[in-house]
């Protein structure tokens, strides 16, 4: 799944996520990708909408809606 390759492998490594941030980052993410209609885990754009949700949660954005919403309207436009 590419959301937890991203939170395993953070390039930068200043970003500690606790249990319940990763349970919030990784529904984030499987709702875009149900918003999105993205089914193949191996579809380039399903890594290109975890990198969102991710790079958002990097900049503090921890609510799961807020960052869901945040891949879907960068994607579905």
């Amino acid at each position: 799944m590419p959301i937890r390759l991203l939170l395993q492998h953070d390039q930068d490594g200043d970003h500690s996520f606790q249990p319940e941030d990763i349970s919030k980052i990784v529904s984030a993410f499987e709702g875009a990708l149900r918003a999105l209609k993205l089914t193949n885990r191996d579809d380039p754009a399903t890594l290109m909408v975890a990198k969102t949700i991710f790079e958002a949660a990097k900049r503090g954005e921890r609510d799961p809606v807020r960052l869901r919403d945040i891949a879907v309207n960068r994607f579905s436009k």
